[in-house]
């Protein structure tokens, strides 16, 4: 690949599991971006993806991708669940993702629960966890 709007392509395109994750490898946040928005990206590369740092805009617009991805799987979604309450821990909002995952049932109610009471999490984010946690229980 010789440009990033080659990598970003790609990762926009591709449907093999094994590009896929090679290109997880990719310097670029834009390109790590599209794969957690590919529904072919496998759990795996979803799971690796996660680990993965840039700016905070920036990797709350990834946890966020991740929470709402459609193979993303229990393990997934507990990874994601652990990088957002840390980043909630120091104070950052990464509140999108934080809805995102309250309306995951791979996720049990108090393990999205135990987000609410860390610094990070704003009165208006509890009540919106609340708010989704209440629609869940009753469907």
């Amino acid at each position: 690949m010789h440009t990033p709007a080659d990598w970003l392509e790609r990762a926009r395109a591709e449907t093999d599991g094994a590009a896929l994750h090679r290109l997880a490898r990719s310097p670029y946040v834009f390109v790590r971006q599209a794969l957690a928005a590919n529904p072919a990206t496998e759990p795996g590369t979803l799971l690796e993806l996660a680990g993965t740092r840039d700016s905070p805009w920036n990797d709350n617009r990834l946890l966020l991708l991740l929470a709402e991805h459609p193979r993303a799987d229990r393990t997934v979604l507990r990874a994601v669940l652990d990088v957002v309450a840390a980043r909630l821990a120091v104070g950052d909002r990464p509140y999108a993702a934080v809805l995102a995952l309250a309306d995951r049932p791979e996720l049990t109610p108090a393990e999205v629960r135990r987000l609410a009471p860390l610094p990070g999490a704003s009165a208006r984010l509890r009540s919106g966890l609340e708010r989704r946690l209440a629609v869940r229980t009753s469907r």
